[in-house]
């Protein structure tokens, strides 16, 4: 924190970490004021004085937090705190610079709610500020992903309806471990019944989520991201099996997760997955990758290379 600050602000600031970290021990709040433990206990003195409920515990589970039935006053942002959240929303969420976008619209009532001083550079940030959206981004129904959050929060499997990229739906049982935004897109990594295995489903594609009466148990080491990855390309429709006569270690910073797995054969690799949309596989994904590959199996991806294949070669086609 500045070394400025007035033992008000330091007040203030310390109500703060109390609100987010309640059991904050007193070397713990002294190192987030930059002060000494002594005078972090003159500031929970002060707000004592003030009449803000103060509670202290000690052992190992000890510190001091907030008594129940505390009235806070309203959220103080420093400048660069304020900046920083204006930014955030518009590199996630573009439209927001439009007041009837209702992340724009709570945007802005954040900005009204702050001090001048720092609302105005806020509202400038924002004013003048453009992001361009990033077309690879899908925002999913606020009400479906609160549903699937409190499922996960309460270790409760759910019946969700989901409808493909290419119009197919199916309704299936899950029991959701996480939920997980990746790249401007958020997933459910779940356990699917219906399939009986691990599963990446995107939220913006689920269209009902309904309660079940059954509880579960994650994966006790579960680590939702690298899980995430490793099932990007597994389950979908049409399976892929690619094979690269380079190296492994060459082509793998070209592949991405939702593409498969990749697997050293002989003097090169093979990538192995599947895909729900064929030609988006062919155009967008494999044909960036800068290395010769042969399709050895999916039906559907050889007929998408091929459709590649002749538009490229028709561009290079002589004209009489």
């Amino acid at each position: 924190m500045p070394s400025d600050l007035s033992p008000t602000a330091r007040a203030l600031r310390t109500l703060e970490i109390l609100q987010a970290r309640p059991g904050t021990t007193a070397d713990q709040l002294a190192e987030r004021l930059g002060v000494t433990e002594r005078a972090a206990r003159r500031y929970i003195g002060i707000l004592r004085e003030a009449g803000i409920p103060v509670e202290s515990s000690r052992g190992p589970h000890g510190g001091y937090r907030l008594g129940r039935g505390t009235r806070l006053p309203p959220i103080v942002f420093t400048q660069a705190e304020a900046l920083g959240l204006v930014m955030a929303v518009l590199d996630g969420q573009p439209a927001a610079t439009e007041a009837d976008d209702p992340v724009g619209a709570a945007l802005g009532k954040v900005i009204q709610a702050l001090p001048e001083n720092v609302g105005r550079q806020a509202a400038v940030l924002r004013e003048h500020a453009k992001a361009a959206p990033d077309r690879h981004s899908a925002r999913p129904d606020p009400a479906t992903t609160s549903a699937l959050v409190a499922a996960v929060a309460a270790r409760q499997r759910v019946l969700i309806a989901y409808q493909s990229e290419r119009g197919n739906g199916w309704q299936t049982e899950v029991d959701p471990w996480a939920v997980v935004v990746r790249h401007g897109r958020w997933y459910l990594l779940c356990h699917s019944h219906r399939a009986d295995a691990v599963r990446t489903y995107r939220i913006d594609r689920i269209r009902t989520v309904g309660q079940t009466a059954h509880e579960f148990e994650p994966p006790g080491d579960l680590d939702p991201i690298a899980a995430l990855e490793e099932h990007l390309g597994t389950g979908w429709e049409y399976p892929t099996h690619v094979v690269f006569d380079a190296p492994l270690t060459e082509v793998a910073p070209w592949i991405r997760p939702p593409m498969g797995r990749l697997h050293p054969e002989g003097d090169g690799c093979v990538l192995v997955g599947s895909t729900s949309n064929p030609a988006m596989y062919a155009q967008e994904w494999l044909a960036a990758v800068p290395f010769a590959f042969r399709v050895e199996g999916g039906d559907e991806l050889r007929a998408a290379v091929a459709t590649v294949a002749t538009r490229f070669a028709a561009a290079l086609a002589e004209r009489y």
